[in-house]
């Protein structure tokens, strides 16, 4: 099963895609395809695709039975010790993945070795 949700979709590419799924609403086309049939009308959908966003999810073999692709949308596939999840970020993710990406100080092997002779050599007794 594939389900796949377009938006600022040309009429050129929802032709291609409702060749091979039904369109049950706007944008949303929902069929049963095999897996080449699948790739390539998602390489179709993010060659073609030039202002709008799309939404792929299908049947896998894993835990969920299901799987997710993602295309200029601001939802992230996670993976969660094996489970597929979506991540809608905030702006707070932002940045804090704009400070992570800083380079911090103090964090390199010789700064850990450097404080391990510091404060290791040290013995009670």
């Amino acid at each position: 099963m594939v389900v796949i949700v377009l938006t600022a979709c040309p009429t050129g590419l929802r032709g291609d895609v409702s060749r091979w799924l039904l369109e049950i609403a706007p944008g949303v086309f929902v069929g049963h395809v095999s897996a080449r049939v699948r790739d390539r009308l998602w390489e179709r959908i993010v060659d073609t695709l030039k202002d709008g966003r799309a939404i792929m999810v299908f049947s896998a073999r894993n835990e969920q039975h299901l799987d997710f692709r993602v295309f200029r949308s601001d939802w992230q596939p996670v993976d969660c010790d094996g489970l597929q999840l979506i991540r809608h970020p905030s702006e707070e993710d932002a940045a804090f993945e704009s400070f992570a990406g800083a380079p911090r100080h103090g964090w390199s092997n010789a700064a850990k070795y450097r404080r391990a002779r510091r404060y290791g050599g040290k013995s009670r007794g």
